[in-house]
């Protein structure tokens, strides 16, 4: 037992660094980008590039781990995500950072589906469900980490150092996998008789949807050539994908698992969860950063507070859960979340870490009774043959909801600021009294009437308060998604775990 403790806990690290390197640069952005002499524009692939290589490697770990086995892939992972991560902190321009990037997410998302898979043959009964409770745990807290460790390295030390402290835990990883998990053999005969085109189609799917997702917002969506050429391939590929995968002798990927009521499910409300964790992740660093000012340190302590009630839930979690239906602990943590996003949706200009803080604590324990029932009663219920490939869909599910949610609120907040300001400049006229007011205090301040002079300041508070209000847009949306999910968490089955080998008998 002991075993198997210290290698599902030296996983659970590697996953968690990988997760974590998501969002560890999210806060610190601007220093990269003047580190690199790189713009705004390209900076944003530091974390872009991460996003696509981690979520076509996914859904594709299952298989790999089939032919390589689970302890040769995790630790050959392990090993290549610690270089990569060595070569992102030498990076000399932004184009190797870029390219550096792409390399530590493939690799590092790997990591990711194989843990879930192992924790269901490491341990069965209540070992499973905390087990199950830790990994969900684990998946939330690491990216709503990630911006305050990385603001805080950023301003001790350097931005390098972001990707430097992955030199230590790393290689213990590797060794610990390789010496402690034994669960299954490589098979290399399935090389043989691989999906290759299914492997380039859902390449092509999953990075061109995420290129689109990611740029759509900046480039006005479908008025750019690239993104609607990106669009067009992601969709034909998608579709070329699923149907080579139900009629391939050796799929990639277990679509027919879908059909498994309870898998199905679970897979949406993976995909919403994923949604609230990086969309609102994204948006308070962004409202801190843009509305605020705040620098990068500012920002990781404004946000941690939603790290530190996730983590002082975990005890209500685990008591909660040997007393009570997870499908009820899910529905709670699902509306939990709701409120949250209902308790950002009254932001103003002014919010800082302060009024942050009853929001983001909602959100932190919504995240802890929400995301691990949701992994136990999605993959608890299917065969340990299954699980491989199954599992590399629900994460990818996971990443979808996040890429999307992302996309979504970007566009939200573009356009939404543009109405809003519209709607605000309307008022802003000769037969207003308050700006007539304002404008003769503002000219008095300035000690001149020129218009350009005395406008400037005016049009940067509206333009503040027009992004504020689309700020609250944004919350209120992901409300509605957790709202629904509600509605659907009783149209899930109570899970009766099928019986694990152990996995000391392999």
């Amino acid at each position: 037992m002991t075993q198997k403790l210290l290698a599902f806990a030296s996983m659970c690290v590697g996953m968690f660094i990988a997760l974590l390197d998501i969002q560890i640069v999210s806060a610190s952005l601007r220093d990269i980008g003047g580190g690199l002499s790189a713009g705004a524009d390209e900076t944003v692939w530091v974390q872009t590039s991460y996003l696509i290589a981690e979520i076509v490697v996914i859904p594709l770990s299952g298989w790999l781990s089939r032919v390589f086995s689970t302890r040769w892939l995790f630790s050959a992972s392990a090993v290549g995500f610690t270089l990569a991560s060595l070569l992102c902190g030498l990076a000399w321009d932004i184009n190797s950072m870029i390219a550096f990037r792409a390399l530590q997410g493939f690799l590092g998302g790997s990591m990711i589906p194989m843990v879930f898979t192992a924790a269901f043959i490491f341990f069965d009964g209540k070992q499973r469900v905390i087990a199950a409770s830790t990994i969900g745990a684990l998946a939330s807290l690491a990216p709503t980490l990630g911006p305050a460790l990385g603001g805080w390295i950023t301003e001790h030390a350097s931005w390098h150092w972001l990707f430097f402290v992955n030199l230590v835990p790393g290689p213990l990883v590797a060794i610990l996998t390789f010496r402690l998990v034994n669960i299954d053999k490589a098979d290399l005969s399935l090389l043989r008789g691989a999906d290759y085109l299914g492997m380039v189609l859902l390449a092509l799917f999953l990075g061109c949807l995420q290129y689109t997702l990611e740029e759509g917002p900046r480039w006005d969506w479908f008025g750019d050539r690239t993104i609607l050429t990106t669009a067009w391939i992601a969709g034909l590929s998608g579709i070329g994908f699923v149907l080579r995968t139900l009629t391939y002798a050796q799929p990639l990927v277990d679509l027919r698992a879908l059909r498994d009521r309870n898998f199905a499910l679970g897979s949406l409300f993976s995909f919403v969860t994923g949604v609230g964790l990086f969309a609102t992740i994204y948006l308070t660093p962004l409202f801190l950063g843009r509305v605020r000012g705040y620098s990068a340190l500012q920002i990781g302590e404004a946000v941690l507070s939603t790290g530190m009630f996730q983590i002082l839930t975990v005890p209500l979690y685990a008591w909660l859960a040997r007393r009570f239906d997870l499908r009820w602990i899910l529905m709670v943590g699902m509306a939990l979340f709701a409120i949250s996003m209902w308790e950002f949706a009254p932001i103003t200009h002014d919010w800082g870490a302060r009024e942050l803080l009853f929001p983001q604590a909602l959100r932190g324990m919504a995240q802890q009774l929400a995301v691990p029932p949701v992994v136990t009663l999605t993959l608890g219920g299917l065969a340990p043959a299954r699980l491989k490939l199954a599992s590399g869909l629900f994460n990818l599910m996971r990443n979808l909801g996040g890429a999307i949610g992302i996309a979504a609120c970007a566009t939200i907040l573009n356009d939404r600021t543009n109405l809003h300001f519209q709607r605000l400049a309307e008022h802003l006229n000769s037969t207003n009294e308050s700006l007539a007011l304002w404008m003769t205090g503002a000219a008095a301040r300035l000690g001149t009437t020129a218009d350009e002079a005395v406008l400037r300041p005016l049009w940067q508070a509206t333009f503040r308060e027009a992004q504020t209000q689309a700020y609250s847009d944004a919350f209120l949306v992901i409300m509605a998604a957790f709202i629904l999910t509600v509605l659907m968490v009783p149209l899930m089955r109570k899970v009766a775990p099928p019986s694990a080998p152990s996995a000391d008998s392999h």
